[in-house]
């Protein structure tokens, strides 16, 4: 069901044809980076949080990046909690090992961290443990906005 909300919202966007599906499990940064050929930083991890009001947050972030809990709290004025697994998949509308912000639920805000811009093609999952979507940088701006954009890694 999540693959299908992923897919079904990147073939509205135009962007069906970017989906890669591995024989390999790319549930984890490095083994989509294994699987796809390449870097760990080219894989755009889904990250989870609890936002302020208590809406779901979800930051696209660089594989190799980790969240910086000074940066996370000045920008979100909370401190960053992660949803729990069953949090995800209720509040989000995708489990752990394909989180993507590619058809998650409406309310879901969904943020990109700068740290994308260190590449000019990105892989987020799409929905399960083995599928992705090669997407520029720019299209994902263009996809989640630009406004969008935000400094939260170390």
């Amino acid at each position: 069901m999540s693959t299908e909300r992923a897919l079904a919202y990147l073939r509205e966007k135009g962007y069906d044809d970017r989906v890669i599906t591995s024989d390999e499990s790319t549930g984890t940064v490095a083994e989509a980076a294994s699987a796809l050929g390449v870097t760990e930083g080219e894989i755009a991890k889904s990250l989870t949080f609890r936002g302020k009001e208590g809406e779901a947050i979800l930051i696209v972030v660089e594989g190799d990046k980790r969240i910086d809990n000074s940066k996370f709290k000045a920008t979100f004025h909370t401190k960053a909690k992660m949803l729990k697994p069953d949090e995800v998949v209720e509040e989000i509308g995708h489990a752990i090992g394909g989180v993507t912000p590619f058809g998650a639920k409406e309310d879901v805000v969904i943020y990109l961290d700068e740290s994308l811009n260190a590449y000019d093609v990105v892989y987020p999952a799409c929905g399960s443990s083995n599928t992705a979507a090669k997407l520029t940088v720019e299209e994902l701006q263009g996809l989640f906005g630009k406004e969008n954009m935000v400094d939260v890694t170390k």
